[in-house]
């Protein structure tokens, strides 16, 4: 354990204290991914789950949207059928703002710390470069002090692979963090999609009516439509 130590502290050294700072940036990184990646499953299922029981609501159905509202409390996506609620407006369009309002209201929290892997995929690559730079100039200084001989030369060209360390954890930082980074913004995508479905489901179930799949999954209606038109041209 302490030749480990001892070698990190050399290399350290080596990129200017640079490292230390490298690694800090790390646990960083591996703290917004495992946050945001608890944060996103826990949206998306609430809001699949919330898809599926708008599909079972029955058009106008008040109560159960209420319901709903209740069930689904601490969510995210809560907020666009509470809104919905509070509103009552006059007509769809008033609703329809009163829940962008609402959804808007979300946003920070969707997109909170996705800016740190953005940071740690340019500034990484940055300071390790910046780091092998202090290392290198360290070896070279060594070389001029020292003369030419062949143990200088040895600890020159060991110095610079000890300075090249710093590059190479500046890269892997950058492409965890890049990898993440993507990941998280197809989240933050399919988060947003899902909740203007949820805005439209819930406006739909306040003011329409006369759908053929009330209070039945839109696939099922789907299906049973299909089989009453076969039927009747058969007929």
């Amino acid at each position: 354990m302490q030749p480990m130590i001892d070698k990190f502290i050399q290399l350290s050294i080596m990129s200017g204290g640079l490292l230390p700072v490298m690694a800090v940036l790390l646990l960083i990184t591996l703290a917004v991914i495992v946050e945001r990646a608890y944060f996103f499953h826990r949206v998306l299922k609430s809001g699949h789950a919330m898809e599926h029981d708008l599909q079972l609501v029955e058009y106008q159905n008040v109560e159960k949207l209420e319901k709903l509202a209740t069930h689904y409390e601490g969510s995210l996506q809560r907020s666009i059928i509470s809104s919905a609620l509070a509103s009552r407006g006059e007509n769809a369009d008033t609703m329809e703002r009163h829940i962008e309002e609402a959804i808007m209201w979300q946003l920070p929290k969707i997109d909170k710390h996705v800016w740190v892997l953005d940071t740690a995929v340019t500034l990484a690559p940055l300071m390790g470069l910046l780091g092998t730079i202090v290392g290198m100039v360290h070896a070279f200084d060594i070389l001029g002090t020292a003369g030419a001989t062949g143990s200088a030369s040895k600890m020159v060209t060991g110095g610079i692979a000890e300075a090249l360390v710093a590059t190479g954890a500046g890269l892997f930082i950058a492409i965890i963090a890049v990898l993440f980074l993507n990941h998280f913004n197809k989240r933050v995508r399919l988060a947003l999609h899902q909740m203007d479905l949820l805005k439209v489901m819930v406006i739909n179930r306040w003011y329409g009516g006369g759908s053929a799949h009330q209070g039945v999954p839109v696939r099922d209606a789907h299906a049973a439509n299909v089989t009453a038109i076969s039927a009747g041209r058969a007929g």
